[in-house]
């Protein structure tokens, strides 16, 4: 795991964002199951399950992008082996790249939300995304969770992909359905998402398949 007007990362809702926050199945990923959590807007639209080899489920052997080097190896916290057995929330709890993603769902209270997910893709903004905003401004908007879950929720789509399910798609609906379409350009190692690189992709977690991304998606910017 609303319609927002946000003209950039630096600005009112954009800003919002940066202050509450990252195998081999070579077959494109399709929609499959996803469990709504009591209560929450972010909950996935359910489908029919489908096998792994179809569902955008992926392995260590798929992660790419020039960031992978840069987690923990090993069984260490935040490694790979580390986070593929945990639920995507907590796996990224232990991700090096993603400190400011995770006190962002920490603040609006969506840990449940995302980790109670059956199958979601996350596009993951790493923390440097964070950084243009600095640490006063990400304080001080911490506060607003009303404004910066519906930004979260446009990181989130409700099935789960792996990178040539995506290229494949071209576009997608996020769970912010207000906030347009996102927009899959490039192939191979050089996907984008509305125009932000892939940092690390294709990190497997128990219910979502993850992409670190160089920036913050901004909502309408593809209307």
């Amino acid at each position: 795991m609303r319609s927002l007007r946000i003209a950039g990362i630096g600005l009112t809702a954009a800003a919002a964002l940066t202050l509450t926050a990252c195998g081999s199945s070579d077959t494109a990923s399709s929609g499959s199951s996803s469990a709504p959590a009591p209560s929450s807007s972010m909950a996935a639209p359910s489908s029919s399950a489908d096998s792994a080899a179809s569902n955008g489920v992926t392995t260590n052997a798929d992660v790419f992008g020039p960031a992978c080097s840069q987690l923990p190896q090993g069984s260490a916290p935040g490694s790979l082996d580390s986070m593929g057995p945990q639920p995507v929330a907590s796996a990224a709890s232990t991700n090096p790249l993603l400190t400011k993603l995770v006190a962002a769902v920490k603040a609006t209270n969506l840990v449940d939300t995302l980790n109670s997910q059956q199958a979601i893709t996350v596009f993951a903004p790493a923390d440097p995304a964070f950084a243009a905003l600095g640490d006063a401004k990400f304080n001080e908007l911490a506060g607003k969770p009303a404004e910066l879950s519906p930004i979260l929720q446009y990181h989130v789509v409700g099935k789960r992909y792996d990178a040539k399910g995506l290229e494949s798609a071209g576009t997608l609906e996020s769970l912010n359905t207000a906030g347009g379409p996102l927009k899959i350009e490039g192939s191979g190692d050089n996907l984008t998402v509305n125009g932000a690189k892939i940092l690390c992709g294709n990190i497997p977690t128990k219910n979502a398949t993850v992409f670190v991304i160089d920036k913050v998606l901004t909502p309408g910017t593809n209307k």
